[in-house]
C-alpha cells in the first residue's frame, strides 16, 4: 500500500502560470499548507522536497546501474543501507501533518510511512538472504524512486512557483497506474518470501522459525490486498477530477486553433 507515498495524489494548486484575472474552478487546491505559509516553513518545504527528489534520483540511477551491471542481488547489495536511510527520513512527513505544516492526513499519511518502514526494516533487514535473491527488491525500488522522483520534483515546482506545468501534473497521475501494481505486487511477494523464513524451523535470521513473526506477517498480507484496493480505487478517482481540469485547457486551445 505504499508506493504513492504514496497513496494520495494530491491536484495542483494552480496548473497554469497565475493570471490577473481568475476563475473559480480553475484550481483545486487539496494540498497545501494549512494556512499561510511564512517565508520559513516554505522554504524549508522547498528544501526538503528539493533534497528528497536528489535522494529518490540517485536511488533511481543506482538501481538501472546495478541491475544492468550486477544483477538483482548486486542492487540489495548496493543499497539495502542508502534505501533505508533515505526512507527513514520520510518519517519527516508524519512531523509535518501531526504539526500542520501540510494539510495531509495525519493517519494516512503513518499508514503509508508505516508500509514502507515495513519493508526497509521489518523485512529487508531482518530476512536479507530471501530479499537479495528476489526480483521483487528490484522491482519495488524502481517503483519506489520514480514515484518518488515525480512526487517530490511536483511539490518543489508547486511551493516554489505557485503552479505545475500539465506535462509534470499528467505525469504525477497517470504512472501511478503502472507504478503503483508494480510496487505493491514486489511488496507483498518479499512479505511472502520473508513468511516463508519465519515459518520454517532453522529460518533465517533471528526470526526464523517464529510462529508469531509468522502470524503477523500473514496479518500483514491479509490487510495488504483489500487495503491496495481500496487506495488503489481512490487514487483512480483523485487522477479523474485532475485529468478533468486539463482537458478543457487542450480543448481550448484547439478551438482556437480551428478558429
Amino acid at each position: 500500500m505504499s508506493t504513492p507515498s504514496n497513496a494520495q495524489l494530491p491536484p495542483p494548486t494552480h496548473r497554469h502560470p497565475p493570471r490577473s484575472s481568475s476563475k473559480s474552478g480553475s484550481t483545486i487546491p487539496i494540498l497545501k499548507p494549512t494556512k499561510t505559509p511564512s517565508s520559513a516553513s516554505n522554504g524549508y518545504l522547498i528544501l526538503y522536497n528539493a533534497v528528497s527528489a536528489a535522494l529518490w534520483a540517485n536511488v533511481l540511477t543506482q538501481v538501472c546501474v546495478l541491475a544492468l551491471g550486477e544483477g538483482f542481488a548486486g542492487v540489495f547489495e548496493g543499497l539495502d543501507e542508502f534505501v533505508r536511510v533515505v526512507q527513514t527520513l520520510a518519517g519527516m512527513e508524519v512531523l509535518h501533518s501531526a504539526i500542520g505544516l501540510v494539510r495531509a492526513p495525519l493517519l494516512t499519511t503513518i499508514m503509508q510511512v508505516a508500509s514502507r518502514f515495513l519493508l526497509v526494516w521489518g523485512i529487508a533487514f531482518f530476512f536479507p538472504g530471501s530479499t537479495a535473491s528476489s526480483p521483487a527488491y528490484t522491482t519495488m525500488l524502481l517503483a519506489w524512486s520514480l514515484t518518488e522522483v515525480i512526487r517530490y520534483s511536483y511539490f518543489v515546482i508547486n511551493l516554489t512557483y505557485g503552479y505545475v506545468p500539465d506535462a509534470i501534473t499528467w505525469l504525477r497521475y497517470n504512472t501511478f497506474l503502472v507504478l503503483y501494481p508494480l510496487g505493491i505486487s514486489s511488496e507483498c511477494w518479499l512479505v511472502y518470501r520473508a513468511m516463508e523464513q519465519a515459518g520454517k524451523v532453522g529460518g533465517e535470521g533471528a526470526f526464523g522459525g517464529n510462529a508469531a513473526v509468522w502470524w503477523g506477517l500473514v496479518g500483514v498480507l491479509a490487510v495488504y490486498v483489500p487495503g491496495s484496493w481500496v487506495l488503489f480505487t481512490h487514487m483512480l478517482g483523485q487522477r479523474t477530477k485532475v485529468m478533468k481540469t486539463l482537458t478543457p485547457t487542450r480543448q481550448t486551445n484547439a478551438s482556437k486553433k480551428q478558429s
